[in-house]
């Protein structure tokens, strides 16, 4: 049998073994300033209220975002969702997934550097280890000293603010799913129920790990979306890229000096676009997947040539087409079919939801009999209602038939459905043996709100009697 030829490509060392992993090194983000830090502070701030206070709403008297699970209701403002209605999910996640797709072709990783929770948490970390520990030139110094009161001081306010941040972000977060006030209340009489405490020390010791210890490493190997982002880019697609035209050759040189004559590029070799990125990549080496997007390395570098009188955007937002000299082309057929896919999914979303009734009506037919003789000899069927009340107010219904002359409801047509509730209400249609001409009709039940003639529903069934007499 033929075998495949395999080439051996161990490297031929006197007995050395061969590490495949690299040691993580620990990265010592220096603090910076400019555009696209203050742009991600704000979006990070928006994010990070949004996060503490929603829950704190009130919307009717009852917590305005809250999910439910006992009771399965799923309460968003003035709406109130069902398991029911779990189809309008999977659109909002597709939605969500093609608007994340829409965004990435058109400007990269946006996401990941401006309102991914991961790095939103990680940049409010390194902010309190910077306050605890001073800068990245502090921070180096302090881990590489003896131990001394004054490191274990600074070590000891880090983690304190870490576990507070941490803490605090769990029970923002079970407050979603549990009464926020409620709470708070039972976390200050240590009082917790058995999963609350669970779900609460589990979010803070993955928030104190994440955002704490792991932080890029989360990005870099535990995200997926790092591993397929490149696939939706082009070369039109927005990205940070260092000019290496204008940049190279790198080297040092003084202010005002002639490096043109030197043979030098406008790169001086400070490393600051190194030292201020989150993941610890030199954007000098090309897009890598590892890549953010955060605008750190531009900031950078802009104060940089600022100080040295030259112009900015060495490194900058731009595309590989304009760094190569060609025009970038905004409209491109991936990015219109994405927009269309994403316009239309929109539109059908908010009609669906906009038009969505807060009621839910289900009919069974009684399964002892098909029909019954009544005393007063009409042929009876019996039916079970299953109407729930969407709504966080109670309800009055009326229960209408149509679609066969001479059928009565025996029962009371009115019914009231409190807030949230799920009723079952027998009801007994009837009808005269001499109307049947046949052994079974279609038939229609409309369950409809008094207050509110928009709150209606109608299900069809069937009446169903003896054969007619010949």
């Amino acid at each position: 049998m033929n075998q495949i030829p395999v080439k051996d490509v161990t490297p031929k060392g006197k007995g050395e073994a061969v590490n495949l992993y690299a040691e993580r090194e620990h990265i010592y983000v220096k603090f910076y300033k400019g555009f696209f830090k203050n742009f991600r502070i704000i979006s990070g701030a928006i994010m990070l209220i949004m996060f503490y206070t929603f829950s704190w709403l009130q919307w009717d008297g009852r917590q305005a975002v809250l999910f439910d699970l006992p009771n399965r209701q799923f309460h968003v403002f003035g709406m109130t969702f069902w398991p029911q209605d779990f189809m309008l999910l999977s659109w909002l996640l597709i939605i969500l997934a093609f608007t994340l797709f829409f965004v990435t072709v058109f400007a990269g990783r946006l996401w990941c550097g401006y309102a991914c929770p991961q790095f939103v948490w990680t940049w409010l970390f390194i902010w309190a280890e910077r306050f605890a520990e001073g800068d990245r030139n502090q921070r180096m110094r302090l881990d590489k000293s003896a131990w001394s009161m004054t490191k274990l001081r600074k070590k000891a306010v880090k983690h304190a603010l870490w576990l507070f941040i941490a803490i605090t972000s769990a029970i923002a977060f079970v407050g979603y799913f549990s009464p926020i006030r409620e709470l708070v209340a039972d976390v200050a009489a240590f009082s917790l129920g058995p999963w609350e405490m669970w779900w609460i020390g589990f979010i803070a010791v993955a928030t104190y790990a994440n955002a704490g210890w792991l932080r890029e490493q989360v990005c870099i190997y535990m995200c997926p979306y790092a591993r397929f982002q490149s696939v939706m880019f082009d070369q039109d697609t927005l990205i940070i890229s260092y000019d290496e035209a204008r940049g190279e050759n790198r080297g040092k040189r003084k202010k005002g000096a002639d490096y043109k004559a030197e043979g030098l590029g406008d790169c001086i070799d400070c490393d600051n676009c190194v030292h201020v990125c989150p993941v610890g990549i030199d954007i000098r080496d090309g897009l890598q997947y590892e890549c953010v997007a955060c605008g750190a390395c531009v900031d950078a570098c802009d104060d940089i040539m600022e100080r040295m009188g030259y112009e900015k955007g060495l490194v900058r937002y731009t595309t590989e087409h304009q760094l190569e000299g060609h025009t970038t082309k905004l409209l491109r057929p991936r990015l219109i079919g994405y927009f269309i896919v994403l316009t239309a999914m929109f539109v059908a979303f908010s009609y669906t939801l906009y038009n969505r009734v807060p009621l839910e009506v289900d009919i069974l037919r009684d399964r002892g009999q098909l029909y019954n003789e009544a005393s007063n000899g009409m042929i009876e069927n019996v039916y079970k209602l299953k109407i729930a009340n969407k709504e966080q107010q109670d309800h009055q219904y009326r229960i209408s038939i149509s679609g066969l002359d001479g059928l009565k409801l025996i029962d009371d047509p009115v019914v009231t459905v409190k807030a949230g509730e799920l009723l079952d209400y027998p009801i007994r249609l009837q009808l005269s043996r001499d109307r049947l001409e046949r052994p079974n009709y279609d038939i229609q039940l409309t369950v409809e709100a008094l207050d509110n003639s928009s709150i209606s529903i109608t299900e069809a069934n069937r009446f169903i009697g003896p054969a007619p007499r010949r």
